[in-house]
């Protein structure tokens, strides 16, 4: 398998708390989360949480035993949240998480599993690309946040509601009727999106964090398919350098930037019986 990454930090001086790596036949991205200036809830940080969590995946993805995605993440959440249970306050919702993204190739088929929102292209051989996601964060936070509609930003009424509303959020993480995250909670790696598909019918498969989706929405400076002939023709980076520019405009309005990561693989491993038909 041929893996192409590139990855860019939201904020400079700060750390990118998204994390990418691969092994033989398999590849994570996680994209962390957290509030900032929570040190007195977690001294170790998002980023530390993403490389530790990410660490422990690859680990258990290099055995390359076939066991289920979700039987890998939840030993895995398991073991970063003891690292840091007798230090920090980790059942707290500010705590730091991170979305996960695994695909792995095993046998004759593609496995994946998302949990919240970053996004898997499927680049079909013979159809056009297949965008999977983890859509229940997307839509908790739309309704959660339904109140701030028609709100004017920066009144004392539109920042009372939004602290409401983000509490609301916090409240239906990793519950049922709300979205699930990696956290301190080995069970949510059993609420993910999982998939399998079959490896001879795919030419390549995309990893982006939310981050560097904003490509697609809500920028628009392309589509999914246009996402696939960028990586084809320039790689990962013009992928985040695109974004970049789309951030880069001022105003009240303008986007806060993100950490961006994008991952291309390629050459996909095939069986025997593949290769020859």
């Amino acid at each position: 398998m041929h893996v192409s990454i590139a990855t860019s930090a939201g904020r400079a001086g700060q750390p990118n708390e998204d994390f990418f790596g691969a092994v033989p036949g398999a590849a994570v991205l996680l994209d962390g989360a957290g509030i900032p200036g929570a040190e007195s809830i977690c001294s170790h940080g998002v980023a530390w949480y993403t490389h530790r969590l990410g660490g422990a995946l690859l680990g258990r993805l290099s055995r390359t035993d076939g066991r289920d995605l979700a039987a890998i993440l939840a030993p895995a959440i398991g073991e970063i949240a003891a690292d840091h249970r007798g230090t920090c306050d980790i059942t707290n919702p500010s705590s730091p998480q991170a979305t996960v993204l695994m695909v792995r190739a095993h046998q004759d088929r593609l496995d994946y599993l998302l949990l919240a929102d970053s996004f898997l292209v499927l680049d079909q051989a013979s159809d056009g690309p297949q965008v999977i996601t983890d859509e229940r964060e997307v839509t908790t936070r739309r309704i959660c946040s339904a109140p701030l509609n028609g709100l004017s930003r920066g009144t004392p009424e539109y920042d009372r509601i939004r602290d409401s509303c983000a509490e609301a959020l916090r409240a239906r993480r990793n519950q049922p009727c709300g979205y699930w995250i990696a956290k301190d909670d080995p069970h949510a790696a059993y609420e993910a999106v999982t998939g399998s598909r079959p490896l001879h019918e795919l030419d390549g498969v995309a990893l982006l964090s939310n981050g560097a989706s904003r490509i697609v929405s809500p920028y628009g400076l392309t589509d999914w398919p246009g996402v696939l002939q960028l990586l084809a023709t320039n790689g990962p980076a013009d992928v985040v350098r695109r974004v970049r520019q789309a951030e880069a405009s001022t105003g009240p309005n303008a986007p806060v930037p993100d950490d961006a990561t994008v991952a291309h693989c390629t050459h996909l491993p095939r069986t025997e019986v593949d290769e020859l038909s």
